[in-house]
Order: structure tokens, then C-alpha cells, then sequence
């Protein structure tokens, strides 16, 4: 693929991404946060990066990280983004931890999942999809995740993966769950 195809496939990919969470997020209660969702991945580092290791099917970001042993879109975008676990990593007496997350940003995370999902595995894409990844990859990698929002994301993809999208991003569950879990884990 020559780059300038790369680059107009790339930023195909991340509009068509924004306008899926963009979607849930609006049936999640949250559309502030879908329509600002990833504004830094248009940013230089992040788009170049995107476009130099783009294939279609992953995320470049993978690709960064196994030619370079790590990906500075990444790093500029966990950072800049709080909608990612990682943004609330922190050190406490020599401990990683993750901090418990604010629901607007929990929820357009759940988004952004489903969103990945739906633009990576396109027509394959199924609404357990978001769950099976969550369980195979997300845990692993992000390993300082808050108990809290743990437990948070396994019932809202757990839902999602036997009702649907329609039938789970419904505000007034969402807060339900959110704050029966915060109350669980928040003293």
C-alpha cells in the first residue's frame, strides 16, 4: 500500500471509529464525550505513526510496539485520553494501582470497545465480540486496573454480549450498576 492510500484508509478508519462511539455514546447518555472522543489521533504523532503501521484489521499500535518495542502514538495518547484505564495509573509507597474512574469516562470506554471492535472485525463483528477481547487481551495488559471498574466493564460487555448494544447502554442502568459498584468499592 502506497502512503497515500495508507493515509486516507488510516483516516477513514479513525472518523468511522469516532462516529461508533459517537453513536453509543448518545445511547449511553454521554454524547459530549463521544463527540470529543480521540480528537488526539489526529494529532502528529498519533496520526503519522497510525498511518506509517496502518493494515486494517489492528490496531497500529500493535504493530508500533512489536517494530519499535513501544508505540509513541500510544504513550501521547493514554496520556491525553481519559478514557483509557491507563490514564488513571499511579504510584502509591512503591505500588501501581488504578484509580476508580468517573463514570463518564468508564462509560465512553465501554464505547470505545464496542466501537473497536465493530471497525476491526467488521463484518464478523458479534456483540460478545467486545467481552471476549475485554477477557483475552484488555486484562492482560492493563494489569492495575481498579477492582471497581473491573467488576463495572465485565457486567456492562457480560450484558451487552447476551442482550445487545440496544438493550444495555441505557443510561439509567448504566448509573445503576456504576454506583452499585462504587458503593461496593468506595468507602
Amino acid at each position: 500500500m502506497n502512503i497515500i492510500t495508507k493515509t486516507l484508509k488510516h483516516f477513514h478508519t479513525v472518523n468511522k471509529h469516532r462516529w461508533y462511539v459517537f453513536k453509543y455514546s448518545i445511547k449511553a447518555g454521554i454524547p459530549f464525550r463521544g463527540l470529543i472522543h480521540d480528537l488526539s489521533k489526529y494529532s502528529f504523532t498519533e496520526f503519522w505513526e497510525g498511518v506509517k503501521y496502518f493494515d486494517g484489521h489492528r490496531s497500529p499500535i500493535r504493530f508500533a510496539k512489536i517494530d519499535q518495542g513501544y508505540s509513541k502514538a500510544w504513550l501521547h495518547h493514554k496520556g491525553r485520553n481519559k478514557h483509557h484505564f491507563e490514564y488513571w495509573e499511579d504510584i502509591k509507597n512503591g505500588e501501581r494501582f488504578g484509580g476508580f474512574m468517573p463514570y463518564k469516562y468508564i462509560v465512553e470506554c465501554i464505547c470505545d470497545k464496542i466501537a473497536a471492535s465493530k471497525v476491526y472485525k467488521g463484518k464478523d463483528y458479534t456483540d460478545s465480540y467486545p467481552l471476549e477481547y475485554w477477557n483475552n487481551v484488555d486484562k492482560r495488559i492493563a494489569l492495575v486496573i481498579h477492582p471497581g471498574i473491573a467488576e463495572f466493564t465485565d457486567i456492562v460487555l457480560g450484558r451487552i454480549a447476551k442482550e445487545g448494544i440496544n438493550n444495555s447502554l441505557k443510561p439509567k442502568w448504566l448509573k445503576k450498576i456504576y454506583n452499585m459498584v462504587k458503593k461496593k468499592y468506595i468507602k
